[in-house]
Formats: structure tokens, C-alpha cells, sequence
């Protein structure tokens, strides 16, 4: 069964090693130069400096400081949503849990034309890797990639390998929340994760079967 413990998510943001964040020639412009070329975009010295926080590895957006005493907040989202918006295609996103162990799994743009986008996971909605989604070990954790998205997956930590696992075959989400010994809300975290970067998608519905060879995903006695 999960655990129910008050363990939650936690959504960081960064730019990709291969990114460059330089200040423009005024203080209201700032050009980041990427795989794609160089971009020039207006930004103000708060967004700036979450911009640059981003270029030095994950950050959690609403703890960026842009001078001394003055804290982030959630109104930072407000002045960086439209910037972000427009370099989406720069933008790792990754997910943590807040036990101080290291992030879950991480999201790192492949095209020009990505824009990550959460979404929702229902219950009872069965969900599963897409046809032709490869699992390769690298140095950097497990990489997933599917052909044709604009995304490749990382993933870091072993719990997050016993979420893709689920996916294997069809899982409806409360049986892989039943299997995994995980917080729910992490469990719904990563599978939102893996829907948004296009390697996981719902299922075809089927009929319904019973019995142990036909579930779905694995039994509640999962790993420990």
C-alpha cells in the first residue's frame, strides 16, 4: 500500500546546460543563447535574476530573492509566466520530493516547438508508456525517450523507475497508488510528468478482466 506519510512534491525549473543567460545592452532586455540560437527577451531585474538562479541548476521559483531582504513569492509566477512561456523550449522541468534526497525525474526539451504543459491525471483514467518508448541506462539515470516527442525523460531516483514500471502494461492510477509504496500525490506527480512529456499516454479502453494474470500493474506488495 502507499505511504501516507507528508511527504510532497516539489516542481523545480532551469535552463538547459547548454543555455547562456547574458545581460542585453539596456536593463529591461536579456538574451539567452541556446541550442536554437540566441533569443532576446524583456525582463525586468526580478525576472532576470530568476533567469540566471535557472542557469545555475533547479530552483523552486517562489524562492528567488532579487535583493537583499526581499523575498520571492507567489506573485513571481505572474511576472514569470509570460517569459517562461516564450522559452519553453530552454526550460528543464523537474520533479523533487521534499525529503531532501534529490529530484524524481527531470524533462529536457528536444525541439524548438516544446512547451511543457501539466496535466491532470484522473482517477480511473489507465494510463501506459507509448508504443516504441525506449528505457536506456546512461550516465545521467534512466533515459525514456518516445519518438516523435518533444521531450526526453530522465529519471534519477528509484522510486520514480517503480512509476514508469507501472506503465509497462495498462495501469489504472489508483491501482498503481495502491502498489507503490509512495504518497499518492507523488505517485499522480510523476505520472503527470511522464503524460505532459508525451512518453506516457491514456490507454485504450478495454474489457474489463479479473483475476492475477490480468492486472493491470503490479500488486500492492510492490517494492519496498
Amino acid at each position: 500500500m502507499s505511504d501516507t506519510g507528508e511527504h510532497q512534491v516539489v516542481h523545480l525549473w532551469s535552463l538547459g546546460e547548454d543555455v547562456i543567460v547574458v545581460g542585453g545592452d539596456d536593463r529591461t532586455g536579456t538574451i539567452l543563447c541556446g541550442p536554437w540560437g540566441a533569443q532576446r527577451i524583456e525582463t525586468d531585474d526580478y525576472v532576470r535574476e530568476a533567469l540566471y538562479r535557472m542557469s545555475l541548476g533547479p530552483v523552486r521559483l517562489t524562492n528567488v530573492e532579487y535583493a537583499p531582504g526581499a523575498g520571492g513569492g507567489a506573485h513571481l509566477h505572474l511576472r514569470l509566466e509570460p517569459v517562461l512561456r516564450q522559452v519553453a523550449h530552454l526550460v528543464v522541468r523537474t520533479l523533487a520530493m521534499d525529503d531532501l534526497r534529490g529530484p524524481l525525474l527531470s524533462v529536457h526539451p528536444l525541439s524548438r516547438q516544446a512547451s511543457f504543459t501539466l496535466v491532470g491525471v484522473e482517477e480511473g483514467s489507465s494510463l501506459r508508456l507509448v508504443l516504441g518508448t525506449s528505457l536506456a541506462m546512461r550516465t545521467e539515470g534512466l533515459v525514456v525517450e518516445t519518438p516523435g516527442s518533444p521531450y526526453r525523460v530522465v529519471v534519477h531516483r528509484p522510486e520514480a523507475v517503480w512509476v514508469v514500471g507501472t506503465l509497462i502494461r495498462p495501469c489504472r492510477v489508483e491501482n498503481a497508488v495502491a502498489a507503490l509504496p509512495l504518497p499518492a500525490g507523488v505517485i499522480r506527480g510523476l505520472l503527470g510528468y511522464l503524460l505532459a512529456a508525451g512518453v506516457a499516454a491514456p490507454a485504450d479502453p478495454g474489457p474489463v478482466r479479473h483475476g492475477p494474470d490480468d492486472a493491470p500493474c503490479p500488486p500492492g506488495d510492490g517494492p519496498r
